[in-house]
């Protein structure tokens, strides 16, 4: 999919004249008689790749998020298969899927949330400052096409009424990858996995007999879970919680610490 923005074809200095003039005073010293000649042709681009977001109810929406992350990561320790893998292996599918698990939980727990455009103040901030900051402090702000595909995500779960037992299954199948590089006991995940698509599969036909299609629609579903990137939920859901801290570390931190 091009990601690229097509609201103008004049290129990015048209999205936002007021920030543009301002930061190429900055690089220059003076402004250019084609920004002063563009200042007074304001464009707003509204496409979803552009437009940056936030959340409303940030506070609660966060807290329940950080909820569900407990129990995500709780459900992970309490699996016995998960237990009897190598330490780099259990390292490798924490990285790999606690996004996707993590958006089964807010499916699960009916999570819902709204966002809203990014006020333009605090994107002027954030722009000035980060050119006062080292690259690596920079944070994208969430982009609503991100939000987009996780909302549409959730809204097909809603719609597939999935009970708590397909919840475990489906969870299991999206833990135990076997396509995880580098894993010391891939054939074993490969197998883990396996069985938990056949257990999802009989506990499907044993709810919905008459519904044929159900399983494939799940595992369909699922798929979207791949298209979400863990970086959109990190931002919109606990940047504001847990600030520059790296929330794998602190996932691993959780998932090793056994005695709590």
């Amino acid at each position: 999919m091009d990601s690229k923005c097509n609201c103008s074809t004049s290129g990015d200095r048209f999205l936002n004249p007021i920030l543009y003039n301002i930061l190429s005073q900055m690089d220059t010293g003076r402004p250019s008689q084609d920004t002063l000649s563009n200042s007074s042709a304001p464009h707003k681009c509204n496409c979803e790749v552009r437009r940056m977001v936030c959340l409303i109810r940030s506070s609660e929406v966060c807290k329940e998020a950080s909820v569900v992350l407990v129990k995500t990561v709780h459900f992970m320790r309490n699996l016995p298969a998960f237990n009897q893998l190598p330490p780099s292996d259990q390292y490798a599918l924490l990285n790999s899927c606690w996004a996707p698990l993590f958006i089964l939980g807010l499916a699960q727990e009916h999570v819902d949330f709204d966002v809203t455009d990014v006020p333009a103040d605090s994107m002027l901030k954030r722009i000035l400052l980060n050119r006062q900051e080292s690259p690596e402090r920079e944070r994208e702000q969430p982009a609503m096409a991100g939000v987009s595909k996780l909302k549409c995500c959730l809204k097909k779960f809603w719609s597939l009424d999935l009970s708590p037992k397909e919840y475990a299954y489906l969870k299991g199948t999206t833990i135990f990858n076997p396509d995880v590089p580098e894993l010391q006991a891939g054939l074993f995940v490969e197998g883990l996995q396996q069985e938990a698509q056949h257990a999802l599969k009989e506990l499907v036909q044993l709810l919905h007999p008459g519904n044929q299609e159900r399983f494939a629609r799940i595992l369909l579903t699922a798929s979207m879970l791949r298209g979400i990137t863990p970086n959109l939920i990190i931002e919109l859901f606990f940047r504001p919680v847990i600030g520059q801290a790296n929330l794998l570390e602190l996932l691993v931190d959780m998932l090793f610490c056994r005695n709590s």
